[in-house]
């Protein structure tokens, strides 16, 4: 976490639902999770923490609950860094929709600015939620921060310096329990 933002964000460890290809619902971690919460707590123990950020669902609350048992400091939950609220599609797996709504799945596929799930959120509201916690943790927060939140999120804030902005969202690949300056 030497980098110069002094700013992490963490994707929360594996649950049951991102090991069954399904958009989870709000779940706790697997015993897969759990281990690999004990490995990025590990990881990051040797860094100069100064305050955690959660999202408030359980699976990165959990996250980041091992890793401020590791490093001696409290969890501070913010909805913002919560992960796209997909509507009708959470808790149902990737091929169940791609069969059932194939053209909305090809577009899910496509992304970019214009990409809502179907009654949920868009990606430029997640991205502006999840910018706006970043921001104010970077202008106000003791740093460096480490804020763990999820594989969408992460993305949608990697996406705010790519060239091709939202429309590169699946370009990237933020697997559980990974650790991404922003």
């Amino acid at each position: 976490m030497t980098d110069v933002l002094r700013l992490t964000l963490v994707s929360h460890a594996m649950t049951d639902a991102m090991a069954a290809a399904r958009f989870p619902a709000d779940e706790p971690l697997n015993d897969i999770g759990r281990r690999q919460a004990s490995e990025l707590a590990e990881r990051v123990a040797a860094e100069s923490i100064a305050s955690l950020w959660s999202s408030d669902l359980i699976r990165a609350r959990e996250t980041a609950e091992v890793i401020a048992a590791r490093v001696g400091l409290e969890v501070r939950l913010d909805s913002r860094l919560r992960e796209a609220n997909r509507g009708a599609w959470e808790g149902r797996l990737f091929e169940d929709v791609a069969r059932d709504e194939p053209d909305l799945y090809a577009a899910w596929m496509r992304a970019g600015d214009r990409w809502r799930f179907p009654g949920g959120e868009s990606l430029v509201e997640q991205q502006q939620r999840v910018a706006a916690c970043v921001e104010e943790v970077r202008a106000g927060a003791e740093l460096p921060a480490l804020l763990v939140s999820h594989g969408g999120s992460i993305r949608v804030m990697l996406c705010r310096s790519a060239p091709r902005g939202l429309d590169a969202f699946h370009q990237f690949r933020v697997p559980n329990g990974v650790v991404v300056s922003v």
